[in-house]
């Protein structure tokens, strides 16, 4: 990345002549000692490195803030000797970012989620089990939920059966997430109760329910067949979800987060937020994509799109196929371990034509989750028949994951923004391979590729999927390791993106994927006074560095929503 240039606040005509150097200098002088100040601002941040991301990379050293916006960006002298504020931070040294925006997550799910039984990170579907069991006597109610499973982790990798779960919970229905969504385990009380403890329903399309050799369920069920179940768990009160909601976002600012996509909420869920942002409560900027069903998309089209200052409504988001760690990503060619099995196609690709032409006549974005190439192909050609080449729609593809090389340019042709999680990367690449085999592997979580077609990718993280952790998501893409250093060359590392490409997916690239470019993703005048104060400079130090740093500030339109003890 080429060295970042730093704002100096110095007319060159006082350089040529001395006498009116003095002048200037004594009128600085006078006006610092009488503390004049000529203009009001209600925040003044300054004493540390400015990264702007601007066109220019413009590094600057203080900022003046007024009505939540930007009102000035230059030098320390500059701002402090023209601006009075009643609010004024001494960064001490530290540094200010674009304020960090997830551009793929689900805030609401995550929230839920912390009122489940964490699985996440187990070693053995024993380990699982003694989880939820422990959860359900501290928190018990009328079902055990949990999220969190990945039989990849585990030493034996295979699904789990329902058996330990029947003998642990024989009357209470359980149900149990993946780690992705995309697949679920229920015990045989919750079978029962949705209609599915038989050896002869079949699974729905796109969907697949995983039987034993007896002919009755195992208890794994993979994409559209997980609603089968889903729709018998009860809601928890709204006071307890409210209480969560507020806990998850208490958590993503402590991360410097000030915006999230949220990729997929009902309409119902999408007027709480909004309730919640007339009340005040709703501090972080959300874009909201609605789920895709008829009624969901009909209630966009005729209410949409919705712009508020911290609520944005505009998009639908598509599933085309499942994931690729429960084998329903939809691929070209079958999988390497599973031979014949081509993952499952989750959408109705006659009703998703028509539910494109819909939003284009609205001028709505669309957005569709794809993880395999068959997936990606299969969306590029439909985006296509309705866009007809360059446009500024800004529909995405979510994930991106395993693309044909063929199929590369179809983001460009078409100005499809690919919105991709780094994280998924590192969390994959242990098993990934034997999914894709080696040929294929190589074409896989291919951000570079992506980025060179449009000079751009949305970054984000598909919270709760991966940890809402953007030093992850940072340390993920440039060096393509996990958190311990592996694999020490990089996984796939020539489509690891550079510092500065990583820093504008995160801040100004999600900003444009989300028609937000003129308020946000830069630090700019006029833009919304949104930061993240971190104490080291990410762009400056190694890649694993960044791991260890700390957060000190999270600031969105003016207003500080969270401050460390320093």
């Amino acid at each position: 990345m080429k060295h970042l240039p730093t704002i100096e606040f110095m007319p060159t005509a006082l350089y040529q002549h001395p006498c009116t150097m003095l002048t200037f200098l004594a009128a600085v002088v006078f006006a610092t000692g009488c503390g004049y100040k000529s203009e009001d601002a209600d925040l003044i941040i300054h004493n540390g490195t400015i990264v702007t991301m601007d066109a220019q990379n413009t590094v600057a050293r203080a900022i003046a803030v007024a009505g939540g916006r930007i009102i000035a960006v230059g030098a320390e002298r500059e701002i402090l000797n023209r601006f009075g504020a009643d609010e004024v931070i001494d960064l001490k040294g530290g540094v200010i970012f674009p304020g960090f925006m997830d551009g793929h997550a689900h805030l609401v799910g995550y929230a839920d989620g912390l009122l489940e039984a964490s699985l996440f990170a187990t070693d053995s579907w024993e380990e699982a089990v003694q989880r939820i069991v422990k959860h359900d006597k501290e928190r018990p109610n009328d079902w055990v939920v949990g999220r969190g499973w990945d039989q990849n982790d585990w030493e034996v990798p295979r699904f789990p059966t329902r058996e330990l779960l029947d003998s642990r919970f024989p009357k209470k229905p359980v149900f149990l997430e993946r780690i992705d969504g995309h697949a679920i385990i229920a015990n045989r009380t919750a079978l029962k109760l949705a209609g599915l403890w038989d050896t002869s329903t079949l699974s729905p399309a796109g969907g697949e329910i995983l039987r034993g050799k007896d002919g009755f369920p195992t208890g794994v069920l993979i994409d559209n067949a997980c609603a089968l179940v889903q729709m018998h768990v009860p809601r928890r009160a709204a006071e307890e979800r409210f209480d969560a909601l507020m806990e998850a976002q208490s958590n993503l600012l402590e991360f410097g987060i000030t915006g999230i996509t949220d990729a997929g909420l009902s309409p119902n869920e999408i007027l709480r937020l909004d309730s919640l942002h007339g009340s005040g409560d709703l501090k972080l900027r959300i874009n909201a994509m609605v789920s895709a069903n008829d009624s969901s998309i009909q209630w966009l089209r005729k209410n949409g799109p919705i712009h508020k200052e911290r609520l944005t409504v505009q998009s639908v988001k598509f599933y085309m196929d499942g994931a690729l760690g429960s084998y329903g990503a939809l691929l070209l060619d079958p999988y390497s371990d599973r031979p014949g099995w081509h993952g499952l196609g989750t959408q109705d690709a006659d009703w998703f034509r028509e539910q494109l032409r819909g939003l284009a006549e609205d001028s709505l974005q669309a957005a569709t989750h794809c993880i395999g190439d068959s997936a990606v192909r299969w969306v590029l050609d439909a985006y296509e028949e309705v866009l007809g080449g360059t446009n500024d729609r800004r529909w995405r593809i979510e994930h991106a994951q395993v693309i044909a090389l063929r199929d590369f340019d179809g983001f460009g042709r078409n100005s499809i923004i690919p919105s991709v999680q780094p994280t998924h990367a590192t969390s994959d690449m242990y098993w990934a391979g034997e999914r894709l085999g080696r040929n294929r592997i190589r074409r896989a979580y291919a951000y570079q590729q992506l980025l060179n077609q449009l000079g751009m990718v949305a970054l984000g993280t598909d919270f709760p999927v991966e940890d809402i952790d953007p030093r992850k998501t940072f340390f993920a893409s440039v060096a393509r390791q996990d958190a311990s250093g592996y694999p020490p060359e990089g996984f796939l590392l020539k489509n690891a993106l550079t510092k500065e490409q990583t820093l504008r997916g995160m801040t100004q690239w999600v900003a444009l994927a989300q028609f937000q470019e003129l308020d946000l993703g830069t630090i700019e005048i006029g833009k919304y006074a949104d930061f993240s104060w971190i104490d080291r400079n990410w762009l400056t130090i190694d890649p694993i560095e960044v791991l260890e740093t700390r957060v000190f500030g999270t600031c969105i339109a003016g207003e500080w929503v969270y401050m460390s003890e320093q």
